[in-house]
């Protein structure tokens, strides 16, 4: 019988909606709280558990104990061994590393982590290169390549693994970014590692690659397209985050957050790195569009540091009002893969399906796919 370990980092993610841009950290953490923040990774990890929960019979689930993956392997339906011990409400990296170190130790086939780029560094610091690894995308950053691009996709690939006798296995980066730096609008990733994870190019994602390397001519005439089509001096535009959509500030002359959420209305800006309710207040019940770009070399729309675009602001502004605009390499980088959206919503994710244009230059546009 094959043995799954199972670790949830229960305040992974909680800083993404409340535009906080990480959760690193005790003064982050209560900043966040304060700000009505709640627990992302539990739902998502239940979310990949109840997929792997058709082996339920076949196979022995380690976990730690209460919000660390206890409570929601029993949510999905498993009956678990629980090992170690934790203070709920108090869990911390150290955590992590001990019952990762733990589960290696005790012989898990595969260990199934929720949490983003910090849990990441947590797990490669207690087992490296030892066993192999999958993460369920929990986080408000996840640069790292050893993530699944949804928890549907970690819960797929968990099964596929343990129901298969072999399965390739890639040896992937383990990233992340200084989150003080990253809240300054600078990004500075730092490669921390290499881990084992399961080679599934359809569910697992790739590494985020660099900055925006285009020609300025090739941003300043996808900006110069989209700001003629602000042409409605009662709609709100919503500009998500990224080099290709600051182009577009900086095409108005408006101050803007690379890394955050801004609207602007009639061409000048109405408000700054808003967080989720902030964003609420301001665009429910008007006309409203939002512009967004892609991930570089991952190809995310959404559920990738933009968690302040919630599923009710996706479901207000409306699929038709919504903008993606890339460069042309964005694309070609993608190598045919489709756009992801990962909205901690299923049925949103599904109604977003189909084929998206994508604004490439002035009045220059391709058709692709986005997938979940």
């Amino acid at each position: 019988m094959k043995r799954l370990g199972v670790i949830v980092n229960p305040v992974a993610g909680m800083g993404g909606r409340v535009g906080l841009k990480g959760s690193d950290g005790a003064e982050i953490l209560e900043k966040a709280r304060a700000l009505g923040a709640k627990p992302e990774s539990p739902n998502r990890a239940v979310t990949a558990l109840k997929i792997t929960a058709r082996l339920k019979d076949e196979i022995e689930i380690l976990t730690y104990p209460s919000v660390m993956g206890e409570d929601e392997c029993i949510q999905a339906g498993f009956t678990p061994h629980v090992i170690g011990t934790i203070n709920p409400g108090q869990t911390t990296a150290d955590d992590t590393q001990r019952a990762a170190q733990e589960m290696a130790d005790a012989g898990v086939d595969l260990l199934l982590f929720a949490g983003g780029d910090g849990t990441a560094r947590n797990i490669y610091n207690a087992v490296g290169e030892k066993i192999p690894v999958l993460g369920i995308p929990a986080g408000v950053k996840i640069h790292s390549a050893v993530y699944a691009v949804t928890p549907k996709s970690a819960g797929e690939v968990a099964a596929m693994f343990l129901e298969q006798k072999k399965m390739n296995i890639r040896v992937s980066e383990v990233m992340d970014i200084d989150e003080d730096a990253f809240r300054k609008g600078v990004v500075t990733a730092r490669l921390y590692g290499y881990m084992q994870v399961p080679e599934e190019p359809r569910f697992v994602q790739s590494v985020k690659s660099g900055g925006v390397k285009a020609e300025k001519e090739v941003l300043a005439s996808i900006a110069e397209d989209i700001v003629d089509a602000m042409d409605d001096e009662d709609c709100y535009f919503i500009i998500g985050p990224g080099t290709t959509t600051r182009s577009i500030m900086e095409h108005l002359g408006l101050k803007n957050t690379l890394l955050g959420v801004d609207v602007i209305k009639n061409r000048q800006v109405v408000a700054n790195d808003v967080y989720e309710q902030q964003l609420w207040d301001l665009i429910s019940c008007r006309k409203v569009k939002l512009v967004l770009t892609i991930i570089g070399g991952q190809g995310h729309l959404f559920g990738r540091g933009n968690q302040q675009l919630s599923p009710r602001i996706i479901r207000e502004v409306g699929r038709k009002n919504i903008l993606v605009i890339a460069t042309k390499d964005k694309l070609i980088g993608l190598h045919g893969r489709p756009l992801l959206v990962d909205t901690g919503d299923e049925e949103l994710n599904t109604e977003l399906g189909g084929f998206v244009r994508v604004t490439t230059g002035y009045e220059d546009y391709t058709m692709c796919k986005i997938g979940y």
